[in-house]
C-alpha cells in the first residue's frame, strides 16, 4: 500500500463515524496531476483546487476521469466563468455580484453549481468571510433566487491554534448559523469546516465536509 493510500485509509477512518456522513475533499492546490492520479487510483474523487488557472487546466488535462472539482480559494470577478465551467462546488461565495456572475456563466448543459457561503468564524482579517448573520442571511436570500446555483451550506476556518476550546467555539458558531438560517426557512445540510490540523474537532462540531490537503499528499510543491 502507498503512503498516500495509507493517509486517505486513516483519514477515513476517522471521519466515517456511525451516523455521520462527512465528505473528504482532497485538497491537491500546487500538487502534480499524478498526485491526483494516485489518489484516485486509492478511492478518493472529491478534489479541492484554489488557484483558478490550476482549477482550469487540472480540469482540462483529466477530463476523462471521474473527479468532483470544489473551489475553495478566493473568488475574483474575472474568473468567474471558469469556476462555473470547471467545479461542481464552491466553497467561498461571499459577494452578490460573485453569485450572479456564477449563474449566468454556468454552462447550461451541467447541473445547478453547489455553493457555499463562507463565514469568517475566526474574526481574523486575513481570512475571508460574511461576519454576521444578516449578511450571510441576505446572501442566501439572493442565492436561491437565482435557477443555476444551489445553496446547500456554509464554509469557514478556525484559528491556526493549538488551543481546542477556541476551535470548536469558532466551529459551534458556524453550527448555529446553519441552523438559524434553517430556522428561518432554508433547506440546508453542509458545514465545510475542518482541515488537516482540526478536522476530528471540525467533526464533533457537526461537519459535513472536511478540506484536507497535507496530511494526504505532504508538504505543498508551490514549484507546480
Amino acid at each position: 500500500m502507498s503512503k498516500l493510500q495509507d493517509s486517505l485509509n486513516s483519514i477515513k477512518y476517522d471521519i466515517n463515524k456511525p451516523l455521520k456522513k462527512v465528505l473528504l475533499v482532497a485538497v491537491s492546490k500546487t500538487h502534480p496531476e499524478s498526485a491526483i492520479l494516485a489518489a484516485i487510483d486509492a478511492g478518493q474523487f472529491d478534489f479541492g483546487e484554489n488557484y483558478v488557472q490550476e482549477l482550469s487546466r487540472k480540469a482540462e488535462n483529466l477530463a476523462n476521469h471521474p473527479i468532483c472539482w470544489h473551489f475553495i480559494g478566493t473568488i475574483q470577478s474575472n474568473k468567474t466563468s471558469q469556476i462555473a465551467k470547471y467545479a461542481s462546488w464552491v466553497h467561498t461565495l461571499t459577494k452578490e455580484q460573485h453569485a450572479k456572475r456564477l449563474n449566468d456563466q454556468r454552462p447550461t448543459n451541467l447541473s445547478p453549481l453547489n455553493v457555499l457561503i463562507e463565514v469568517n468564524i475566526s474574526g481574523e482579517e486575513s481570512k475571508g468571510g460574511l461576519t454576521n448573520y444578516k449578511d450571510i442571511n441576505t446572501l442566501a436570500t439572493i442565492i436561491n433566487s437565482l435557477p443555476n446555483l444551489r445553496l446547500k451550506g456554509l464554509m469557514g476556518m478556525a484559528s491556526n491554534t493549538t488551543d481546542e476550546v477556541v476551535i470548536k467555539n469558532q466551529f459551534n458558531l458556524l453550527s448555529s448559523y446553519l441552523e438559524q438560517l434553517n430556522n428561518d426557512g432554508f433547506n440546508l445540510t453542509e458545514l465545510s469546516m475542518g482541515m488537516s490540523t482540526d478536522y476530528k474537532l471540525a467533526i464533533e462540531c457537526g461537519s459535513t465536509m472536511v478540506r484536507i490537503g497535507s496530511k494526504i499528499f505532504g508538504e505543498r510543491s508551490y514549484g507546480n
